[in-house]
């Protein structure tokens, strides 16, 4: 089998190895791909694998050859799925390879927000506490999270591992779940409370998000629910981008309605110039890199290439059509 690559770089900057796909069949893979160069790329190949390069029905349409897309990813939105089903095209995801790195994720960005780490150290290496006449000095408060409520969006793999660790931190941690009211979920030894939206981001000094990006889901932080959350509280958003209405963030940080907003995703990837975001006070953006540690991208790889080994086999693992 030929396989191409179209966008290898993120997962792959060098750092790692094809071999799990070099052992399936001849590899030819690109660093990046302009969008326009997906249809050249991949004539001839039977296997394509992309991480978010676009397959629509015109390229799908283009490539006759083609039988299998491998997503590099957990989200397959960039595939159209109904024109893969019409041409006979496999499609596979690879889910739940990156549950234990975003959960570390979203408490680095929680601990960022309520310990300044990052600030205070531009400080000291700018030589602030050489000249500080205490032994210490603040430049902005701190928080303990010793019995603050976590109120967390969505309770999947990733929800529960951070309120797992949570909870180990003292927080009392409650849950927003989709059509699920007045309940109780174990999470790793956590008991974590169910409670309607509003009810949760009205009572929580932390907000985090991670639920997927539905119609439903899209734009649930906005200027009317950020009326229901107190001043004090930070938003942590480590899920999709479009989750957040980036403007009315940006104005609530700026005028003191919001303490703190951390992502590691944002509306558009990458970030526009013009982002709202950008310069915002007590704004931490990371370039959605909680997928990026080494382990979990040996991970992906390992799964990806097993995906298309089970097509080979006639097999369905993890396949989305």
């Amino acid at each position: 089998m030929r396989i191409v690559i179209l966008d290898g770089s993120a997962a792959n900057p060098g750092d790692v190895s094809w071999e799990p796909f070099e052992k399936i069949g001849e590899v030819v893979a690109y660093d990046t791909s302009r969008q326009s160069e997906i249809v050249s790329r991949t004539k001839g190949f039977e296997c394509a694998i992309t991480n978010k390069k676009i397959f629509d029905r015109e390229v799908i349409e283009s490539l006759p050859d083609l039988k299998y897309i491998g997503v590099l990813a957990t989200g397959y939105n960039v595939v159209d799925l109904e024109a893969c089903k019409e041409h006979g095209i496999a499609v596979t995801n690879v889910p739940e390879y990156s549950t234990f790195a975003t959960a570390q994720m979203t408490i680095a960005h929680m601990l960022e927000l309520s310990n300044m780490v990052g600030l205070h150290s531009t400080a000291v290496h700018n030589g602030e506490w050489v000249r500080s006449e205490q032994f210490c000095f603040f430049k902005a408060p701190l928080t303990e999270l010793w019995n603050k409520r976590l109120h967390i969006v969505g309770l999947g793999k990733i929800g529960k591992r951070v309120a797992a660790i949570a909870g180990s931190l003292g927080m009392e941690v409650t849950a927003t779940v989709h059509n699920k009211v007045s309940d109780t979920v174990d999470c790793h030894g956590v008991s974590v409370r169910v409670l309607p939206l509003e009810e949760g981001l009205s009572h929580a000094d932390i907000i985090s998000l991670h639920c997927p990006l539905t119609d439903e889901t899209s734009g649930i932080i906005c200027e009317d629910t950020l009326k229901l959350i107190k001043p004090s509280a930070f938003i942590i958003n480590c899920a999709r981008g479009p989750l957040v209405d980036e403007n009315a963030v940006a104005s609530a940080l700026k005028n003191g309605i919001l303490a703190g907003y951390a992502a590691d995703v944002v509306k558009v990837e990458p970030m526009e110039e013009n982002s709202p975001l950008l310069g915002c006070p007590n704004c931490i953006l990371t370039p959605h890199i909680a997928w990026a540690p080494k382990e979990t991208r040996i991970r992906l790889i390992d799964m990806a290439a097993e995906n298309l080994r089970s097509f080979i086999a006639g097999g369905q693992l993890n396949r989305i059509v």
